[in-house]
């Protein structure tokens, strides 16, 4: 059974009742936000100017600002929202994270095919800037969304939204956690996680060709993590020493999307775009 990934808004709402309010949600829209501005950081000359351009086509864009769209379709688009609703994740944890496409992702309704389809889509340059806007928001969205482990562990828990846990005190489950629950703590803006995640060691390995479009890869390092010991607490019961421990493996996933969204979108967009 396929794991349904609750949108940003009803991860807020969760988040917000069960734990406190703050500013800070990781992998929910600033979390999405912090991928963006990592990634666009480390954008080539030719793929800066590409993203600026067709950012341009909708005054006020900006790839910070588009990154958390795909969590936002049920209510702007419930049509689409609904057709890529699949596209967030990929429960491969029963299968020792080895990604079958027939068993993990039927008709490529998942976040590895999704993710393979949108960058084709984003680098075609016979398609319209409308349709390769679409495809950078899609594409900059489920790079994130691949990285968040819960995205690519368990079917049987939903991706952890059915395991239900007292994190300090206080009700939720681990895939909220994950998402934003570990973070609140911190108390932190955009402008100030973007320094704690720029100030992490910086990934190595990430501008090889084999690192930079090899989503199943990614999925499944992510998958790695969901299954490692202590991830799901035994006693479903968590306080801040949980935290401690797993919350930088998060951050370092963040930076690590951050890498990688700007190796794919360089090798999309490498080479400038033709005069009409």
């Amino acid at each position: 059974m396929r794991a349904r990934i609750p949108s940003v808004l009803s991860g807020i709402v969760l988040a917000a009742s069960t734990l406190v309010s703050t500013p800070a949600f990781a992998w929910g829209a600033q979390g999405h936000r912090l991928v963006a501005r990592l990634a666009e950081a480390r954008l080539d000359p030719a793929a800066k100017a590409e993203v600026d351009r067709l950012l341009a086509t909708e005054p006020g864009d900006t790839l910070a600002n588009i990154a958390p769209w795909a969590d936002q379709l049920r209510a702007e688009d419930p049509d689409l929202g609904k057709r890529s609703a699949g596209w967030h994740y990929v429960n491969m944890a029963e299968d020792g994270c080895v990604y079958d496409p027939p068993k993990h992702c039927r008709d490529g309704d998942c976040v590895i095919e999704a993710l393979k389809a949108q960058s084709a889509r984003l680098a075609d340059r016979s398609l319209s800037d409308a349709e390769r806007l679409q495809a950078l928001k899609f594409v900059v969205h489920l790079v994130g969304d691949m990285h968040q482990p819960m995205h690519a562990g368990y079917g049987h828990d939903k991706g952890g939204n059915t395991y239900q846990l007292q994190f300090n005190e206080r009700g939720t489950n681990l895939h909220s956690l994950w998402d934003s629950g570990m973070f609140y703590a911190l108390q932190l803006d955009d402008d100030q996680y973007l320094q704690r995640l720029q100030a992490l060691p910086a990934p190595t390995g990430i501008g090889a060709p084999q690192l930079q479009r090899d989503a199943t890869a990614w999925a499944e390092q992510s998958c790695r993590i969901a299954t490692r010991e202590g991830v799901y607490p035994p006693g479903h019961k968590v306080d801040e020493a949980y935290a401690s421990v797993w919350r930088p493996v998060a951050e370092a996933q963040l930076r690590l999307a951050g890498e990688r969204l700007a190796a794919l979108l360089n090798e999309l967009l490498d080479t400038p775009q033709k005069p009409h």
